[in-house]
Parts: C-alpha cells; structure tokens; sequence
C-alpha cells in the first residue's frame, strides 16, 4: 500500500493509497486527471477513433474457436445475482467461483484470479540449431520456452490475453540474453546516431532513416538533424551514402521514424517517412531519384488519427497503415500511459478518400509490414510482446487471425519476399533501453519467424549482443544472404548468414 505522484502539466496526479502491484490497471484521481487532458475516452474504449465492432480482437486464442465466450469488454462486469444452493453463476458474469462455460468438470477459479491454469496444452518442441531454433507453440497461448522448459503466463480467460502485470513484466526489466554471433560482421562507416528503420528494394538499395530523437530516449546527436542513409547491397563492400533532400523541405527539424517503400506500375520509387519534427507526428512522401542520389519531398500529411505515428507499410503511391505507438503525445502523459498498462494504441488506414482505425487494443504498436502475397499485416506489440497477424480485406478493414507470443520487446518487422519469413529487430530488455546505462548498456537480438501462418510456427535467435557491439537494435533486414540490423540511437551492423 502507498502513494505515488505523477507530475503533469504542472500539476500532481495522486494515485490511490488503494493500489497493490497485482492490479493491471491503476488509477489516478480521474478530476485531476482530466482537467490536465480533458475528458478520457469511456471504459469500454481503448482508443481514439470509431471502435470497431469486436472488442479486443487482438489477443485471441491462436484459432478463432479457441477464443473464450466470456462478454464483451465494452461493458462492465457485473456481480451474478445471489442465487440459493449450488448452482453456479450465470456465463458472462463475475462470481466467487464458476466452471468454465460449456465445459464440464471440477469447478475453477474465475478468470483472472490467482490459481487459473492455462487452459492449454505445453507445445511440442524441436531439438535447438546453430542459433537456437524451437517452436514457440500456438496451442497454448502465452507460453514461452525456457531452458527448463516451456512457461506460460496466466492467462485472462475473457478475451485470451496474458495479464502482463506491472511495468517490470512489461519492460522485461530481468531479462539477460547469451550472445549469438554471426561471421563477418562489420559497423557501417557513417552511421553513427541510429539506423532506426530499414527497407530494402528488390535490387539491393537499401534505405536506412537515421538520427531519431524520441522522447525518454538516449540521442548521441541530439543537436543534428535527421537524415536518410542509401546502401546498395549488391556492392561487396557497401557503404552509406546520406540522400539529398530537395528544397524547400524543412530539414533542420527533420526527425525520421519508420520508414516504407512503394514501386509504382512506372517503377517509381515513393519512400514514406515518419517525421517528428517539434514532436510532432506526421508522414513524409518522397519520390527517389537514383540518377543522383536524392528525394524530391511531394507532401506532407497530418491528420487527426495520425497522433503518435511510430512506423508504417505502403500500400499504393498515397495510401498506407501506421501505427500509433500511444494514444497521447505528450511526454509525460506517454509515460503515464504506459506505467498503468492502457491499451489504448492503434493501426490507422490512411488514403486521400478515406482515414479510418482497423485495429485497436495495442499496449504499443510498433513495427507493421505485409506479407509477400498482400493478403496478411503483421504488427508487433512490444510492450505485449508479441506479433499479431491481421487479415486485410478489400475495404481496407483488418481482422484478427492469430497471436504469436514472445519473450522480448519486438520492435520493427520485415519480410523476406521470397520465403515471406519475418526477421524482427527487438529490445530483450526495454528497462535498459528506456533508461540508458553506460554501464549496463541496452541488449540486441535479432528474430526470424519462420511458417507464422501454420499451427507450429519456428522462431530462431539469429543474432544476439549485450551491448557491447551493438545497442538498442530496432530492425533486421535481410538480402542475398547478407543480414542489415539497425538500431533505435546507435549504429548499424552488416553480418553474412
């Protein structure tokens, strides 16, 4: 039992003496609270923008038919009425105890309550490889391999979620990684203030944005604006060229985030940018002109449901989805965000006709991208840690086919166009990230998820460093057997496979 304060805008939010750790969710004096922000959405909303029809999709069971049949969490829970003997409380509703709905057997605790057992069997495991291969299973929600095994969280029977308790749990504050190494790595001369996201063309050119300033995040060049790095991977020895920007674009608040790339029916190149320029959030257009190295800046787009931008995956000359890392954009009022664990991130679909939320429920949606064949959009969770796979359809609209759940925070995704195999940079422990150490320097680690559509899908370590050569890594891209890892603030590696 304590007592903590939060400062925003000046004043003190005070959070009540009634809050214990095993609370998911704790609350701040909602009157302070909302005279700082003004109103906060209802208790069914997770998120800014029309809620789509199914609440929470986001963390159901691997296959649809496993997902729980407990209500929709747009509506409160209410106590079943006091009933004589024993019969058990009605579905839907809370209760000291009930069986599982629709399922016979001794009575359980309710989910949520300390006892539950995951209602999952331990998924098969292979024999490790070179780089640590298993299979993470997906006929139990939540589990993650060890080396004594297989844990799994418990599990949130309403919806199927893992209740990820507090900011330590989320932050994998704990979490230690063993290095794996890959021969023939080198830094890339040049880059030496972030390589924060990667996307590489089917020949070879590389486009790498660098230089992110992101609030509560370390900057090695705070002061130097950011820029646009080009690497032609067919060279044996590559190197990074920074791109020109055309007039007229304002390059001294120039601060790139996620990046995307998208060939039109004429081979022109468009390279959508995230920017932040004054923390703000808004998308760059640019058309690439290889004759001589530079960006011609087209447009810039702002919109209302554009609030937190963090990456993005084109899907036609002016149309794209993005991520919203945060439901605030203000500092304080992120970090705040994140220390009660709200779900309130999203995917925005963006085209001049039509801007809409497809998704919803996120701890913090971070790297997006696509598959081979169009038809499937994977979107990392980081502080769930996960990767969600969403059917798109032709309206645009997404929905949720299955959850692949890891041991780290993924941060960046992308795709190998041949095998449609995910490589994903990510943070094995975020607590280091966010609060950055020389002397406990940020970890490294590099996924690939391989046949994530199948029952047993196959994760492997490919790359793993505690920092001591590369820190913070944020993406892994790969091409003709040479693997690019980038980094939030720090440099970027090159590495055969």
């Amino acid at each position: 039992m304590h007592k903590m304060l939060f400062p925003i805008n000046g004043e003190l939010l005070e959070k009540g003496e009634h809050y214990s750790h095993s609370e998911r969710a704790p609350l701040c004096t909602l009157k302070t609270l909302t005279a700082a922000v003004g109103p906060l959405p209802p208790p069914g909303r997770r998120g800014p923008g029309p809620r789509p029809e199914q609440q929470r999709p986001l963390r159901a069971a691997a296959a649809p038919a496993r997902a729980s049949p407990g209500p929709s969490r747009a509506e409160p829970r209410r106590a079943a009425p006091s009933r004589a003997g024993p019969r058990r409380a009605a579905p839907g509703r809370a209760g000291p105890r009930r069986a599982a709905p629709g399922r016979a057997g001794p009575r359980r605790a309710a989910p949520g309550r300390a006892g539950r057992q995951p209602r999952c069997a331990a998924p098969k495991r292979q024999p490790e490889s070179g780089g640590g291969s298993r299979t993470w299973g997906q006929r139990c929600l939540h589990c993650r391999p060890s080396q004594r095994g297989v844990n799994c969280d418990e599990l949130d029977g309403s919806q199927g979620t893992s209740r990820s308790g507090d900011g330590r749990n989320r932050f994998n504050a704990s979490r230690e990684v063993a290095p794996v190494s890959l021969p023939n790595c080198r830094l890339i001369k040049g880059i030496e203030a972030g390589s924060e996201d990667i996307d590489i063309l089917p020949n070879g050119l590389a486009f790498i944005s660098s230089g992110l300033k992101y609030p509560g995040l370390k900057s090695f060049a705070p002061d130097k604006p950011g820029e646009i790095f080009l690497m032609d991977l067919t060279e044996d020895n590559p190197r990074a060229v920074e791109l020109r920007i055309s007039r007229g674009f304002d390059l001294a608040s120039f601060n790139p985030h996620g990046i995307s790339t998208y060939i039109d029916r004429d081979d022109t190149v468009y390279l959508f940018v995230v920017n932040h320029p004054h923390q703000k959030s808004m998308v760059e257009l640019f058309k690439f002109v290889e004759d001589d190295n530079s960006l011609v800046h087209l447009k810039t787009i702002q919109h209302d449901l554009l609030t937190s931008v963090n990456d993005i995956v084109a899907m036609g000359p002016d149309s794209f989805y993005a991520t919203n890392d945060h439901y605030f954009s203000d500092f304080l009022l992120m970090f705040l965000e994140m220390f009660l664990g709200l779900t309130w991130s999203n995917v925005v679909y963006y085209s001049p006709k039509e801007v809409k939320e497809v998704a919803s429920g996120f701890y913090l949606a971070n790297g997006i991208n696509i598959s081979p064949d169009r038809k499937y959009v994977y979107i990392a969770d980081a502080l769930d840690h996960n990767v969600h796979v969403m059917e798109k359809h032709a309206n645009w609209s997404l929905t949720h086919v299955k959850t692949l759940q890891l041991d780290t925070l993924v941060d960046n995704l992308s795709i190998d166009p041949h095998t449609g195999d995910i490589w994903a940079g990510c943070h094995p422990n975020g607590m280091k990230l966010f609060y950055y150490d020389p002397e406990n320097l940020p970890a490294s680690e590099v996924l690939r998820i391989q046949h994530i559509l199948s029952e047993q899908p196959v994760v492997t370590r490919v790359y793993s460093d505690n920092g001591s050569v590369l820190q913070g890594s944020s993406v892994a891209s790969i091409y003709d057997g040479k693997l690019l890892i980038g980094t939030v603030f720090h440099r970027a590696l090159y590495c055969d496979l």
